[in-house]
């Protein structure tokens, strides 16, 4: 990678706090080559059309030699990858079971009955703004909600959640594509040992004693590696990005007071003003781990076989060609069929997870919640360009209702 590559500035933490006008340009070019050989897919029909391509692969070991890079899933320190890189049929097996506890159709209300739940966690976090004048959304709301949701889901004891934000930020900055950072991936190594020596016990004991969470329902259908790789992977998918969705719609929000004065008097607003803050402020910004397992013409270029290709989801929902006005954020937009949760066989599974926690959050926050203003804009913004959000988001606040 040339320095002047177009994937050396996105990766540049200079320009985390906006990389869209790099997306504009990178779009002019739907599919464009690196120097390194690898390809980059920016246009909405061409990335969605891609998602959908068995030709394209996730599994990372289809990559030719010497063509491993960054932004790969950190080292598996012996175990076998977790089911989002993979390819079918193995990948459809191995989601196929671990939904089984999780959704539709065999666990229809396992996700609606954490509601109750959630809605507490997010009344005391809020409660605990009583009598200041300033707090940090991330450390004090967006991060400790999803956290108490996912050891919920896998049923990890609630003492043990405060190990878990050192695990996975961690991990979340091993899948940053920021060549030559060797130090991120030796820390999400070291994180996933120490996590899977956690996981393994918790697994076993949930196998001897069964009790709430999926990890026990598993148990008895997954091989002990298979269920504890599955378990990391919904550790940092099911709150990193939640994290990072939940402080994208309270920034976006707050940057835009018209329509937050609106939300705030028509609650009703709810579900497609987060709709809307998927596509124009994604949690996740591009996968740059897939391969071309032949030949694939897009866009009148030929990828060939063999080569890594980053489909770039944040850019790909701001293509004209597919959303009018794309740089402008509008609720009210219609047919916003985004790429937020990616497509295909990969969509996100913690989709429907991340949406109950964004309906518990926001709303209540923007109820509760005076906002004076914020104290820094841009924040300061997580080192990583893949799972893009601010590190912290300090804000000003008058006063907390009831």
């Amino acid at each position: 990678m040339t320095s002047g590559s177009i994937v050396a500035q996105i990766t540049d933490y200079a320009n985390r706090a906006d990389p869209y006008p790099l997306y504009a340009e990178l779009r002019k070019q739907p599919v464009r080559r690196e120097d390194d050989g690898s390809y980059l897919v920016s246009t909405y029909y061409e990335v969605r059309s891609l998602a959908n391509d068995p030709r394209l692969s996730n599994d990372t070991s289809n990559r030719p030699s010497g063509a491993t890079r960054p932004g790969q899933p950190p080292p598996e320190s012996g175990l076998p990858p977790s089911f989002i890189f993979t390819d079918p049929p193995l990948h459809d097996r191995l989601r196929d079971t671990v939904n089984r506890p999780f959704g539709p159709p065999h666990s229809p209300r396992f996700l609606d009955g954490l509601r109750g739940e959630l809605a507490k966690v997010v009344t005391e976090l809020l409660d605990a703004f009583e009598g200041k004048d300033q707090v940090d959304i991330v450390e004090d709301f967006s991060y400790p909600l999803p956290v108490t949701a996912i050891c919920k889901v896998l049923g990890v004891p609630r003492e043990d959640e405060p190990r878990f934000h050192a695990w996975a930020d961690a991990l979340a900055s091993s899948l940053d594509p920021r060549p030559g950072d060797d130090s991120a991936q030796e820390k999400g190594q070291r994180a996933r040992r120490d996590l899977g020596v956690y996981l393994s016990d918790l697994i076993e004991a949930k196998r001897r004693h069964p009790g709430p969470g999926i990890l026990s329902a598993l148990a008895p259908e997954m091989a002990p590696a298979d269920l504890e790789a599955t378990a990391v992977l919904l550790l940092v998918a099911g709150h990193e990005t939640t994290v990072n969705a939940i402080t994208n719609t309270t920034l976006t929000l707050l940057r835009h007071p018209d329509i937050l004065d609106r939300f705030q008097k028509d609650p009703d607003l709810a579900v497609p003003l987060i709709e809307e803050v998927l596509r124009y402020e994604p949690p996740v910004q591009f996968v740059p781990w897939t391969t071309a397992l032949a030949d694939i013409d897009v866009a009148g270029t030929t990828i060939p076989k063999g080569s890594p290709v980053w489909l770039m989801l944040a850019a790909a929902n701001r293509d004209p060609q597919r959303f009018e006005d794309p740089d402008r954020f509008d609720p009210d937009r219609k047919d916003n069929e985004h790429l937020g949760f990616y497509t295909g066989i990969h969509y996100c599974f913690g989709a429907p997870l991340a949406r109950i926690e964004l309906h518990a959050a926001v709303p209540e926050l923007f109820r509760r919640v005076k906002f004076s203003r914020l104290l820094e804009d841009p924040p300061p913004y997580r080192a990583n360009a893949v799972l893009r959000g601010p590190r912290h988001l300090p804000v000003a606040i008058e006063g907390l209702t009831a």
